[in-house]
């Protein structure tokens, strides 16, 4: 198994931490674990969760019904609007990622204020790292 180090901010771990505590996830890594995995299915129809007992975590947090993402393709051109202006923001091409932006959204609404707040990041970072402080790339 791969280990992987990720960086989140101090009130997602102590939200975790408070589950751990609660008794939702026996670990922080079953938490990570199986969150990545239900991300991943959500995200990606061909995707087989492989995490030990997936299916009853799935089933005690009464996720048997999936969430509602933004717009009717179950979030996917979202997710790809994320990643278009988060490669742009990488390379610093921030004409080119608010060009983006307007072309495909209204500023007023949820998903282009999101896009607009992400980008909004990358310009603050100023040095082509990603916000979350590690080094970037597509």
């Amino acid at each position: 198994m791969a280990k992987d180090t990720v960086r989140y901010p101090d009130a997602v771990v102590d939200e975790i931490d408070r589950l751990v505590e609660d008794g939702v996830f026996e670990s922080k890594s079953e938490f990570y674990r199986f969150s990545a995995e239900y991300v991943l299915a959500l995200v990606d129809d061909d995707w087989e969760p492989e995490t030990f007992n997936y299916g009853e975590l799935k089933d005690e947090l009464d996720l048997k019904d999936e969430p509602v993402l933004l717009g009717a393709d179950g979030g996917r051109d979202f997710l790809n609007a994320v990643i278009t202006v988060r490669q742009h923001g990488l390379r610093n091409d921030f004409q080119a990622a608010e060009r983006f932006i307007d072309e495909n959204y209204d500023a007023a609404d949820r998903p282009g204020m999101i896009l607009e707040e992400l980008l909004r990041t990358y310009r603050g970072s100023g040095d082509g790292s990603s916000p979350t402080g590690t080094s970037g790339g597509p």
